[in-house]
């Protein structure tokens, strides 16, 4: 199909335009409804209750007329800017032709799965399909199990792989709602520089966290260690990244062992980070590696890659869903991945992220509440904290200037004392440097408000 390659072009005369303080009367209005039925919220919509009315490229506008800078992409998930017109012609053809008919093959899977195919790392050519990062995950894992014949896993403090029982038991968030972790997972300290748990200092450290990774596998384990779960990049704890070669460090060492190496770039992949991949960076292919979030840019569509000589086992593990690989998914999926490779949206997400993390720097610089701005491609973040020698976090801050921000026309995402900056890829420099201004004014701000 045609279509006019500007459609997503930002008047910044008129955006961000707020009309009404925010949350506006109708925002607070419609959110009581909502909350006397639903509960459980994301902090994103605790902090800041607003009702959105429609997206727009890289704008929102919410129910009071206000529009905003986006700069999270739904959670990650809008990759290609809010209604994409390739996606949504795709996706409108099959909503009036054909939902669901269970795993039963149709043209449009067949031409995503090779489309998929093509993209993934290395020969992980064989695939399934599911709905939500979890169920993803948690089939991952059922994989690793049938081609190992083993059950434990190792993930890393700070990970997030989802929340039902296998998935939450190899993340931070697990508590008591899940109750105890499910036997045979295990976590193991991350390789965040930042907040190294081993207090050595890179590149002289020589990796020593993986090192240590090894030997914890090792003692922990009892003999029938299935793989590692890893977020390469970990969005949940701020977009903290790792150090070159720590992935393949990490490779080196589930060969060693014998034991399989599960990306789980639900969050990061399909350009997101800068690259296709986020193992791209370490030249690392792994065994399975997690799809998510940008698949088909906002239409629930997910699944994992497993590598061919492995694909047995997906006849192991009852793989098929309800929902999963159904016709609308596999449409925009399709046309997701073919805006992907024609507007070349992995070089211009690592260029705007390029863009973006120099201005963090900057304004790193002349904040004292910065302890660290980090990130690749468009999956970026900053953490701050009450003394950038001490590192102790600074939790109201974090949500404050979230707040701020967002009262200013800035759509973002709160963690606690991180802040993340997740926009659609295909933003203008000159887009992200505006909303960069609002989040700047809005620590000096809260810096005052605090006596720095």
């Amino acid at each position: 199909m045609s279509y006019d390659k500007n459609w997503a072009k930002v008047d910044l005369s008129k955006v961000p335009d707020i009309k009404v303080t925010p949350p506006g009367p109708k925002s607070i209005a419609l959110h009581s409804r909502a909350e006397k039925h639903m509960k459980g919220y994301s902090s994103q919509v605790k902090l800041f209750p607003v009702a959105f009315e429609s997206g727009h490229g890289v704008t929102l506008t919410d129910v009071d007329g206000n529009k905003y800078i986006d700069c999270s992409s739904g959670i990650y998930v809008t990759n290609l800017g809010h209604c994409h017109p390739k996606v949504v012609e795709y996706l409108q053809k099959y909503v009036g032709q054909l939902m669901n008919c269970h795993d039963f093959t149709t043209e449009i899977k067949v031409k995503f799965l090779e489309k998929l195919a093509s993209v993934t790392p290395g020969n992980l050519n064989s695939i399934q399909m599911y709905c939500s990062g979890t169920e993803a995950v948690e089939a991952a894992m059922r994989a690793a199990r049938a081609h190992t014949g083993k059950y434990e896993f190792f993930s890393f403090y700070g990970d997030f792989h989802g929340k039902t029982m296998s998935a939450v038991s190899l993340t931070e968030v697990a508590n008591y709602t899940s109750g105890p972790r499910a036997v045979g997972h295990h976590m193991a300290p991350n390789g965040h520089c930042y907040h190294c748990h081993y207090d050595k200092t890179y590149p002289e450290c020589n990796l020593f966290c993986v090192d240590a990774l090894e030997k914890q596998i090792l003692m922990e384990g009892t003999d029938n260690v299935a793989g590692v779960v890893l977020e390469p990049i970990q969005g949940w704890k701020g977009s903290v990244t790792y150090p070159d070669g720590y992935l393949a460090k990490i490779r080196k060492m589930c060969d060693k062992l014998g034991i399989l190496m599960i990306d789980d770039e639900v969050l990061a992949g399909f350009g997101r980070a800068g690259k296709m991949w986020v193992v791209d960076y370490d030249n690392v292919i792994p065994d399975i590696v997690v799809l998510g979030k940008g698949t088909a840019n906002g239409f629930p569509c997910t699944g994992f890659a497993i590598k061919d000589e492995y694909s047995d086992v997906l006849e192991k593990i009852s793989a098929s869903t309800s929902y999963g690989g159904n016709p609308m998914a596999c449409a925009a999926g399709l046309a997701a991945q073919e805006v992907i490779e024609e507007e070349n949206i992995v070089e211009r997400s690592a260029k705007l992220g390029e863009f973006i993390l120099s201005k963090l720097k900057e304004m790193k610089d002349s904040h004292k509440i910065i302890g660290e701005v980090r990130g690749k491609g468009c999956l970026l973040g900053m953490e701050l904290v009450k003394d950038q020698n001490t590192k102790e976090a600074f939790i109201e801050a974090g949500q404050k200037v979230y707040q701020k921000a967002f009262k200013k026309g800035v759509a973002w995402i709160p963690s606690k004392n991180n802040l993340r900056l997740s926009p659609p890829l295909i933003m203008e420099e000159k887009v992200a440097e505006r909303a960069l201004e609002i989040i700047d004014e809005s620590i000096t701000e809260v810096e005052k408000e605090y006596g720095y």
